[in-house]
């Protein structure tokens, strides 16, 4: 069994920016030495989450209203009051996408369906750099 640990780079303007990461997921495994197995990604954040949808406006659109209706920017955060930096609904948003997703390859090619993407959504209320951990498991 393999491990080959890689990062992924994203400049964010925050503010439920969302980046299809499914190309620069697919060229870590075929780099890799690994045929078979799983790839991680995980976003070692608090206000940024990893999913999988078909990334295309209708459906950025409706994640974005779906977030904003469950954790409105406008509403009271407790989290606000300790560091009045106006995040809360942006940690509230991660907790409920997650921080990471797995995902078997076959033959470097990763399972996913004809319609999935490896999507990065930032919820922070400014632009971030953010690194992607990405961790291949295999042989």
């Amino acid at each position: 069994m393999k491990v080959h640990t890689k990062t992924i780079s994203i400049s964010s303007t925050g503010n439920l920016d969302a980046h299809d990461i499914t190309n620069q997921a697919a060229n870590l495994i075929q780099i890799s030495s690994c045929t078979n197995g799983t790839i991680t990604l995980f976003t070692p954040s608090s206000t940024s989450g990893i999913t999988t949808i078909e990334f295309e406006d209708g459906c950025l659109k409706d994640i974005k209203r779906l977030f904003d209706e469950l954790a409105d920017s406008d509403k009271y955060y407790a989290h606000n009051e300790r560091w009045h930096d106006g995040n809360g609904h942006a940690h509230v948003c991660a907790a409920l996408l997650g921080p990471s997703i797995t995902i078997p390859f076959l033959d470097k090619h990763m399972t996913l369906g004809i319609w999935q993407q490896i999507v990065f959504i930032d919820f922070d209320n400014k632009p971030r750099q953010r690194e992607i951990i990405a961790q291949i498991v295999g042989d």
